[in-house]
């Protein structure tokens, strides 16, 4: 027999002491070993009510494979295959951005802009996963939503979602707004807006590239939608951007040389100035910070 043959198999509580043992955060830990033994949607209490439960040998050899990938910076929901966003279990992989909980501010900041019109008209740009697109159309039935990616990969996966959550979402394959036709009352967008350069890169090795860079200042892309998202909007339609911690004056500073008025921001979760929208010209420009 291998000395294997004789290594007992942890229990759940030891497999979670594993994982803290080698640094990795707890809830983590917690969400791929629920993943492991098959009870993803059993929530963390499953862990404590069967924290003397042996694994078994093939979720034992699972988890010692996950717990490495993880390790390397491997997101959690590509490990898992799925994300919760908004409200909604999303079918993630490595075509596409891990969704972030900041960008819910940029779906809640929407809604409330949309609040007050019938039927509005939506559009968001680099949609990947699907992920803003499909939760303004969970919160917004009536609404008519077009989803927008430049990459083929990333569209089968948002429609595959759409798909299954039944949602009617409609996808165009375009880079920004250069396929898209007629106005809409919002423009949406999280694109890439990291620097070439940035120092934090390499610990984004497994996520797609060109969805987060974006020339040497990070702001090649929100340039382009800035300057074409203008004539696709209605008169008094917004555009709302996310963007990094530290762009949100320059982000400003470009809605406002295209000539959207109404300039404000808002804080993600941590009260950092994450997203910045601008209105279609109306009579006064000014920049208001709302947390």
């Amino acid at each position: 027999m291998t000395e294997s043959a004789h290594t007992p198999l942890p229990t759940v509580a030891q497999a979670l002491q594993q994982a803290a043992a080698q640094g990795l955060a707890r809830i983590d830990a917690q969400m791929l070993l629920l993943h492991c033994v098959g009870q993803g949607d059993a929530g963390r209490a499953w862990l404590l009510t069967h924290d003397n439960d042996a694994l078994t040998p093939a979720q034992a050899a699972q988890w010692g494979q996950l717990l490495s990938r993880r390790l390397d910076g491997e997101p959690v929901a590509y490990l898992t295959g799925h994300k919760e966003f908004f409200g909604l279990s999303l079918q993630v992989d490595a075509r596409v951005l891990d969704p972030r909980p900041d960008t819910e501010t940029l779906v809640e900041w929407a809604l409330e802009l949309l609040q007050p019109l019938s039927k509005p008209k939506v559009a968001d740009l680099g949609t990947g996963s699907g992920a803003i697109a499909l939760a303004l159309q969970h919160q917004r039935p009536d609404a008519e939503v077009t989803a927008v990616d430049a990459s083929l990969d990333a569209l089968a996966v948002a429609s595959a979602n759409a798909q299954r959550l039944q949602l009617p979402v409609r996808f165009v394959h375009s880079s920004w707004l250069e396929q898209l036709e007629g106005l809409f009352d919002a423009i949406v967008t999280n694109p890439p807006y990291i620097r070439e350069d940035d120092p934090h890169m390499p610990a984004l090795h497994h996520e797609p590239r060109q969805a987060l860079t974006s020339g040497e200042d990070g702001l090649d892309d929100i340039r382009a939608i800035a300057a074409q998202a203008p004539a696709r909007l209605t008169a008094g339609g917004w555009l709302l951007i996310e963007h990094g911690w530290d762009q949100a004056e320059a982000v400003a500073a470009l809605l406002q040389t295209a000539g959207f008025t109404a300039v404000q921001h808002r804080h993600d979760l941590a009260g950092i100035v994450r997203c910045t929208a601008g209105q279609s010209p109306t009579a006064h420009s000014r920049v208001q910070t709302v947390k």
